[in-house]
């Protein structure tokens, strides 16, 4: 269970990176435009506002490969830091649907939901 809790937190983390790419590097071209469906005059309004948003992302992610790494190297605090990075991802994924859009649910609160209840149950 412990390696499929850690396969799930993987996966998680690597969302938050593509989350990152998106948001730092793509959001003006024509990949993030579509993707975010905006057109270039308002991505270019919003860049910065992505960009920071897109570091806060790989905040997330390190927080999870951290975690990842204090499992494997059997610490102790490595499910409380796993935890507290998941719930973090789930309250930003809900008020993400809740506010910008219904489908951030399925793709970044659902899988950090399904990642915690491993994480707990390993």
């Amino acid at each position: 269970m412990l390696i499929a809790a850690r396969i799930a937190v993987g996966i998680v983390a690597l969302l938050h990176v593509q989350f990152l790419v998106l948001e730092m590097f793509l959001w003006q071209t024509p990949t993030g435009l579509k993707i975010f469906r905006q057109s270039a005059e308002n991505a270019a309004l919003t860049a910065v506002l992505a960009k920071n948003q897109g570091l806060y992302n790989g905040f997330l992610a390190a927080g999870l490969a951290w975690g990842i790494l204090l499992s494997v190297q059997g610490a102790a605090h490595a499910r409380a830091v796993m935890c507290f990075f998941l719930g973090c991802v789930i309250v930003a994924g809900l008020y993400g649907a809740a506010t910008a859009a219904k489908n951030i649910l399925f793709i970044q609160a659902i899988p950090a939901i399904i990642a915690l209840a491993l994480v707990l149950a390993a």
